[in-house]
This record gives structure tokens, C-alpha cells and sequence, in this order.
């Protein structure tokens, strides 16, 4: 199996835990990752507000994915969005008149999707936004509802193609039914024990460790940190 050439990955329940706590040995990881030239893009279901902050913090570069692929972020002067929040909202609208569902509060930043707090399954929200447009995914944290156009798998083709890489070249890990599409486009998916269902039947590899640790299982299963690297930086 060739050594990839860039990692993706999903952040809630990938590098932090259920209560979205972040691993710092992943941390660690992702940084040395970046030391060592490869290409590390953040895919998730958050707003870019957050997931920028992040970047920066750890001092990584290059295009992000964020609101489950509706924006896809190369620089201050350039964010491409894939999707029209105004659909999103239409279904919303109708979601909650019949479910009584609610928003999330980061969704006052949102710029192309609506994300739902996960208190109603998900076919039910199906089933009342359908002829709305928009399709349901769940991050096992919120469930979010978005144009077709979007998603994480056109977002992350995009993002790859200024890089001169496909999905073919890239270990991904995500643990959410919004992380399939490009579990399976990729050249290595990785996902965890504890992810959904969905994401592990897409994966290639699925870690015995959960969350950071599963994440670092990744990296060294793949060639892309060697065992003991933390003590010869």
C-alpha cells in the first residue's frame, strides 16, 4: 500500500472525544505531520469560525472543509461555497414547524446549511423536508441539512485539486455517516469502533483505539509517522 501523500480528517469524534475534547498527542501529530511536508485538511460539519481558529492555533496551512462541505476555505481572499443556505432554511422552517426541531447555536454563523441538535431521528426529519431540496446527514453530533451540491466528497475533490492530489493519494478517518463518500473515494479510509454504522461499512481499516488514539493508530499504520516519533523530534 503506497504512503499517502496528504490526510484528511474529520475533528468531532475523530481527533476529540464525545465531549469534544481534543487529543493532543493527535495534536502533536498533526503538527509533525505538517513539519514533514504533508498536507493535512480539516473536513467537518463545523463552522468555519471554528475550524479556522484551530488551523491557525496549530499553525497549519492549506484548504479547509467546513459545514459538511458547503464552504470550502483557500485563503481570506477566497472561500468557494458550495451550497445556498436559503434551501437549507426553507426545510429547516418546515422541520421545525412539524418536529419542533431546533438549530444549533453555532448555527448563527453558518453560511450555506442548517445543523439540527440530534433530537429526532433522522428519518423522521426525512421524511418531513422531503420535496424540500436539501439532504439529512448526521455527524453523530448534529444532523445537518444542505444542498446536493454540497457535502464533504465534491468539497474535498475541490480543495484536492489545487493541491495536484485526488482522494486516490489520501488517508482519511471520520467517524459519521457525512464522512462515507469520502471514506470510500479514498486511497486509505480509516474509521472507529465506535463510529456509525455507515463510516465503517466505507472504511478500509477500522482502529481497535477510539477517537485520538484510533487517530495515531492511523497515522503509524500507514507509514505516515513512525512508531516513536514523539521522543526523536
Amino acid at each position: 500500500m503506497p504512503r499517502p501523500k496528504a490526510v484528511i480528517t474529520d475533528i468531532d469524534g475523530t481527533l476529540t472525544d464525545q465531549e469534544r475534547r481534543i487529543d493532543l498527542d493527535a495534536v502533536r501529530a498533526l503538527t509533525e505531520l505538517h513539519r514533514q511536508g504533508v498536507p493535512v485538511l480539516f473536513a467537518t460539519g463545523n463552522v468555519l469560525p471554528v475550524v479556522l481558529g484551530l488551523q491557525r492555533f496549530l499553525g497549519l496551512k492549506g484548504p479547509i472543509i467546513a459545514e459538511n462541505g458547503g464552504l470550502v476555505y483557500f485563503g481570506e481572499d477566497r472561500v468557494v461555497r458550495l451550497a445556498r443556505r436559503e434551501v437549507a432554511l426553507r426545510a429547516f422552517e418546515r422541520a421545525h414547524k412539524t418536529l419542533g426541531v431546533r438549530a444549533l447555536f453555532t448555527d448563527r454563523w453558518r453560511e450555506t446549511e442548517v445543523a439540527l441538535e440530534p433530537t429526532v431521528p433522522v428519518r423522521e426529519i426525512e421524511l418531513a423536508v422531503r420535496g424540500c431540496g436539501v439532504k439529512v446527514e448526521s455527524t453523530g453530533f448534529a444532523i445537518h441539512l444542505f444542498e446536493p451540491s454540497a457535502g464533504k466528497l465534491p468539497a474535498c475533490r475541490l480543495a484536492l485539486a489545487e493541491l495536484g492530489l485526488t482522494l486516490a493519494d489520501c488517508l482519511v478517518t471520520g467517524d459519521g455517516d457525512n464522512d462515507v463518500g469520502i471514506l470510500e473515494a479514498a486511497g486509505t479510509g480509516v474509521s472507529f469502533p465506535d463510529a456509525s454504522a455507515a463510516a465503517k461499512a466505507s472504511a478500509d481499516y477500522i482502529t481497535r483505539a477510539k477517537h485520538g488514539a484510533g487517530f495515531l493508530e492511523a497515522l503509524t499504520r500507514s507509514r505516515l509517522l513512525v512508531p516513536g516519533w514523539e521522543r526523536r523530534r
